[in-house]
């Protein structure tokens, strides 16, 4: 798919979506759902191993809610499609790995989409604000996301300040993965994709499950449910042909052959 806000492109396992909203890269309800429909798909393809998510140009990854929507009547109760905002910050089940590729501002809620990915690689010109305090509202998923993820202060000075954090800063708080040259950022991505498209899906499935949802439980709890194969994905896992594969392919002293089932 190539029309409209979404640039969809399947390379091989690799899934690339890139958002092409000029001038900003704004994300709108209509454009929110499209967002959805392609993850789940993603998700939902057994071909497909990885995603990348990207901004059009060189100026925005991404400015956030797009405000002009605002203005005409969308708010916070608008119907933003499975995912939620952006597409894969609530979308159940997604368990295959996504790197975010930020080429230049993440600003609001395109800083909450980039930190819903696994993986984030960033231009060095790519800067990072939650401006939400400055027109009086609440930057809502990185009030709950960012807080966890870089220490406690550095998040409520982004939080309380509306301030901007750059690519060096982020990459030293741990905001970011990588940091690259921008015209070297979408390859940088392919290639960590390409890498982890060649990895064990049911693996990665059972990662991404057990840390989402043990978030929030004791560890002996969240121990005692993967012992139990009380977690989807890791009952799945452990009854595969891939854990065998492992297992055998060590002891060979080969690669494995990951098959995902």
């Amino acid at each position: 798919m190539s029309d409209g806000p979404l640039h969809v492109t399947r390379r091989g396992p690799v899934l690339e979506v890139v958002l092409n909203r000029p001038k900003a890269n704004a994300i709108d309800a209509p454009t929110s759902r499209l967002m959805g429909e392609a993850f789940a798909e993603f998700r939902d393809d057994p071909e497909l191993r990885v995603a990348i998510i990207t901004g059009h140009g060189d100026k925005f990854f991404c400015a956030g809610w797009d405000l002009k929507a605002g203005a005409a009547g969308e708010g916070p109760g608008s119907d933003y499609g499975i995912g939620g905002f952006g597409g894969i910050q609530e979308l159940p089940n997604l368990n295959k790995p996504i790197i975010a590729a930020v080429n230049g501002m993440a600003v609001g809620g395109g800083f909450e989409l980039a930190l819903s990915a696994d993986l984030i690689i960033a231009a060095h010109h790519a800067r990072f604000s939650l401006p939400e305090i400055n027109s009086g509202t609440l930057a809502d998923a990185a009030t709950i996301k960012l807080p966890r993820r870089i220490a406690y202060h550095v998040a409520m000075d982004m939080l309380f300040t509306g301030r901007w954090m750059d690519c060096e800063e982020a990459l030293q708080r741990g905001v970011i993965n990588e940091a690259v040259p921008g015209d070297a950022l979408m390859s940088r991505a392919r290639e960590l994709a390409n890498s982890l498209a060649g990895g064990p899906p049911l693996v990665f499935a059972a990662i991404k499950e057990v840390a989402r949802e043990s978030e929030n439980m004791a560890f002996s709890d969240a121990m005692r449910r993967i012992y139990q194969r009380r977690f989807r994905t890791v009952d799945v896992l452990y009854a595969s042909e891939d854990q065998i594969e492992g297992a055998r392919a060590f002891a060979e002293k080969r690669t494995p052959v990951w098959r995902g089932r």
